[in-house]
């Protein structure tokens, strides 16, 4: 687990958050959790229905917020994730499960850089000068057709498999969460969302609802809002991250965190 040190990137960045959650016109129950705590922010998208998937998500949030101790390195994270991988298994016989997408503080030669985790379709974008970037890749039927050639864009929309993911935390089979660097640099803007928002939001709409927005609580607030207007019909969670302080980097490239398995970015 992190060390007690206090993190260098609490010291050098300062961070604004706004979030939302909604369980939407068709769900009985919100399946959705959400952690917001310093230097550590997750969204979490529970399966196995409404005896199960919210119980899923909360364990998941509740062992994430474990990070928040401390300094993180990408270990800490995995060790996080297994841990919660067993409870999650213990629910509802093993047909229990949650997707999870973070954004973590760490310090990387020196400077404040975001670690992001992700295992499912759960999607971690970055806003960096005027321009939305999906940081994450899904972990799912339709995003491995698309890597395949075999699907295009406007197909993975209607796609009957569209919402079954390949990677979640609850498997039975090891872990393979993919982890990315950015570096924190001042003006830009993380969104966490499950994709209660996106199957609802398409991402041009995504990037003018931020750009509209200064303020990134007003900005969950529109997105999720967007999310109803768009039909509702999953459990919708956004959490929006202003970075303040950190002067620019050369390399901005999101980029895979060496020593864990890596995935093909964006």
């Amino acid at each position: 687990m992190p060390g007690a040190a206090v993190p260098a990137f609490d010291v050098l960045v300062e961070v604004s958050v706004g979030s939302a959650t909604d369980r939407g016109y068709h769900r009985r129950v919100n399946e959705d959790s959400l952690l917001v705590v310093p230097h550590v922010y997750v969204v979490a998208d529970g399966m196995g229905g409404h005896a199960a998937g919210d119980k899923a998500s909360a364990i998941l949030v509740e062992e994430m917020r474990g990070l928040a101790r401390g300094v993180v390195e990408a270990g800490d994270v995995s060790e996080v994730l297994e841990q919660a991988n067993a409870r999650v298994r213990t629910l509802a016989d093993g047909g229990a499960g949650t997707t999870v997408t973070a954004a973590i503080g760490v310090e990387h030669d020196g400077a404040p850089y975001w670690l992001v985790a992700n295992l499912g379709d759960s999607r971690t974008y970055r806003l960096s000068d005027g321009r939305l970037q999906q940081v994450s890749v899904d972990h799912s039927v339709v995003q491995e057709l698309l890597d395949r050639g075999l699907l295009d864009a406007a197909g993975a929309k209607r796609h009957p498999q569209r919402h079954v993911i390949t990677r979640a935390v609850g498997s039975a089979e090891a872990l393979q969460p993919d982890y990315w660097l950015l570096p924190a640099l001042d003006g830009d803007r993380l969104l966490l969302c499950s994709d209660g928002l996106t199957g609802e939001v398409d991402d041009e709409l995504i990037e003018t609802t931020l750009l509209r927005h200064a303020d990134p609580q007003q900005a969950a607030d529109a997105l999720v809002a967007l999310a109803l207007q768009g039909g509702g019909r999953d459990n919708v969670t956004v959490v929006v991250i202003d970075t303040r302080g950190q002067p620019d980097l050369e390399d901005t490239r999101p980029r895979p965190q060496a020593g864990v398995t890596e995935a093909t970015g964006p």
